[in-house]
């Protein structure tokens, strides 16, 4: 028997690579190639678009963001 797991990977090794070893790789590619597209784009993004504005906040808010400040509201 261990002759021929000896005969079978020496045969393997004749063919080339593995063919789990060549889809790990294809896959492993795709992935990385993915990620680094996605980064690529992100920076873009981030240097080319505007920065997003904040929603306006509702006169309620303003009053309790002031009143934890310690501020008085205006009008009051």
């Amino acid at each position: 028997m261990d002759g021929d797991k000896g005969k079978v990977i020496k045969d393997a090794e004749a063919k080339g690579f593995n063919p789990g070893l060549i889809v790990l790789l294809v896959v492993g590619g795709l992935l990385l190639t993915f990620l680094i597209g996605n980064y690529v784009l992100y920076s873009y993004a981030q240097k080319s678009l505007p920065p997003r504005k904040k929603k306006p906040l509702s006169k309620k808010k303003m009053k309790k963001e002031k009143l934890k400040q310690g501020v008085s509201a205006p009008g009051e």
